[in-house]
């Protein structure tokens, strides 16, 4: 009877059992232990070929039995699919991969690989020693030794800390009087990459020189990235200047330039007024990305970035370490070379020092190395008004030229009763006014002497004069507020405006005299001469200073200043 019912297990029909396994014992189960394979087994015998070629590649077939592919056939049917569509991408799309490959092989950012001087960021060399970056060979095998080249000082920093004006930066927007062993264009070159990158941007902006520092195209260098405007050299103002009036002006000024900035800071490297907003601006915006400080040659980059750290050294022992080994202030233009990283933030977010934008149409892009101090203030701006009213009667402004050293000459064609010229710059640059007649040849007899700078009759040899004149109409439309700036680029401005000594005959003066003013602005070639509204400087400045009357929704978008 147990032989019947496992037959029935072992096959799906009943078979009869051979005569000779009748009477089997029990122990005869064991011949169980492996079935018959043809009857378990349901996948294609193993010497079964592949018939599936790439071409036909498609989903994975279904089904059993004999016809069906095994997990072998599908694994190898999906690779050569996969292959397949990996050369087909490569053949279309090569030109794109390429231009990727090389995209990535261009960015220039500071590289650690190459080791750079601490304080203007030119590369180290030993080779030749008046070139930016020259170290002496045995202080560089020292240093590279002890892994210490971070820690040096090229020859060129140590002779610029020590008060030697050294130029290096040539080309378009360069300076003369020096060798010249980087352009311009190439220091615009190393900022390219910006355009790329995910980055805070700190534009620094210099108060005295508002217009001519602006970069007013400086999204085709930084793209997209956010920016705050930070505004320099406030301590420079005159005394009593109130600074709310100065902040609505700046916004006002950058509105109108179209430059969206996420707030404007009016900062002091020297009094440290500011810097403490600048700081809780640049963390709360940061939020991960490397900060670049980024602004025209000689706006005061360097001191802003001591300044940044001596505050944060305060309270971040990163900070403070980095305080060591800062980039070099000096008064020269163009004393960055290339991109300085400097470890401030924890985290690992970089604060890069940048190579100033070197600007042609600035004073200091014309005059001699050895004048650049000359156009550096060093103290608070006192305006110089002339003429001095006490001494001179304002009719007789007409038909006169005033010199602004030897870099200025204004011919006064027409003006109104009681106008004033009030001369905002350097206090080196003496103020002379001589007939109109007589202002050539007073200008060729005096240059490089009375007239400075240039400075001295050699480097007067070489000046080319003032080669550029514009001429000026301008409009008195409230006799309470001064009518204009006159802003010269890299060096001040002038104010223009209407003495008030007597109300009445000032009114009575507007009435009867057309209201325009007729000046001639003489200036060196391609300096740049720009009219804007008044800057409400000194203790008069918040009395007819007015704010603009703003919407909700204009005051939403509108930027902040912060001091």
């Amino acid at each position: 009877m147990a032989p019947k019912i496992l037959s029935a297990f072992i096959s799906p029909l009943p078979l009869p059992l051979p005569h000779h396994l009748t009477n089997l014992h029990s122990r005869a189960f064991t011949i169980h232990r492996s079935p018959p394979r043809p009857i378990l087994c349901k996948s294609t015998p193993p010497h079964r070929p592949l018939v599936s070629p790439p071409e036909l590649a498609g989903p994975e077939p279904e089904g059993t039995g004999a016809a069906s592919p095994t997990r072998g056939d599908t694994f190898l049917l999906r690779q050569r699919s996969i292959e397949a569509a990996r050369l087909a991408m490569e053949e279309v799309k090569p030109k794109y991969a390429e231009k990727r490959k090389e995209k990535r092989e261009k960015l220039p950012k500071a590289s650690s690989a190459v080791a750079s001087c601490y304080g203007c960021g030119a590369p180290l060399q030993t080779s030749e020693m008046d070139a930016p970056g020259y170290v002496d060979p045995d202080t560089y095998q020292l240093k590279k030794k002890h892994h210490q080249l971070r820690t040096v000082l090229c020859r060129r920093c140590r002779l610029l800390s020590h008060g030697h004006m050294i130029t290096a930066v040539g080309g378009n927007g360069g300076y003369s009087g020096g060798k010249q062993f980087v352009t311009a264009e190439e220091l615009r070159d190393k900022l390219s990459h910006l355009r790329r990158e995910k980055a805070l941007i700190i534009k620094l902006v210099d108060i005295v020189d508002f217009n001519g520092s602006f970069l007013s195209r400086v999204r085709d260098l930084v793209g997209a990235n956010p920016i705050i405007l930070v505004v320099t050299k406030v301590d420079l103002l005159p005394k009593g200047s109130d600074l709310n009036c100065i902040g609505d002006w700046v916004v006002e000024a950058t509105t109108k330039k179209k430059l969206n900035v996420l707030s404007v800071h009016l900062t002091s490297s020297k009094s440290l007024t500011g810097i403490a907003g600048v700081i809780s601006e640049i963390q709360r915006e940061k939020k991960g990305r490397d900060v670049y400080i980024l602004g025209s040659a000689n706006v005061g980059k360097s001191a802003f970035i001591s300044a940044l750290l001596r505050l944060m050294a305060e309270k971040d022992p990163i900070a403070a370490a980095a305080t060591r080994y800062k980039p070099l202030e000096s008064a020269v233009p163009g004393t960055t070379l290339g991109p300085i990283q400097i470890e401030a933030f924890p985290g690992g977010a970089k604060l890069y020092d940048t190579p100033g934008v070197h600007l042609h149409h600035r004073q200091a892009a014309i005059v001699h190395a050895e004048d650049l101090p000359a156009l550096a203030p060093q103290n608070r701006l006192r305006g110089q008004k002339f003429p001095a009213t006490s001494s001179v009667e304002p009719s007789c402004l007409n038909g006169f030229s005033i010199f602004w050293g030897g870099l200025v000459r204004i011919d006064i064609i027409k003006v109104l009763p009681e106008t004033n010229l009030t001369f905002y710059g350097p206090r080196g640059l003496q103020i002379h006014m001589v007939p109109t007649a007589k202002a050539d040849s007073f200008y060729q007899e005096n240059v490089g002497v009375l007239l400075t700078p240039p400075t001295g009759k050699d480097r007067a040899r070489d000046w080319k004069g003032l080669e550029i004149e514009r001429q000026l109409l301008i409009k008195f439309e409230d006799i309470d507020r001064p009518a204009c700036d006159v802003a010269i680029s890299g060096l001040g401005w002038i104010r223009v405006e209407l003495v008030k000594k007597s109300l009445a005959n000032a009114e009575l003066a507007l009435q009867e005299t057309p209201k325009e003013l007729h000046l001639l602005v003489h200036v060196p070639r391609p300096v740049e001469i720009f009219v804007r509204p008044p800057m409400p400087v000194g203790k008069a400045g918040a009395e007819w200073y007015q704010y603009q009357e703003l919407t909700e929704k204009e005051e939403e978008v509108r930027p902040k200043w912060n001091f």
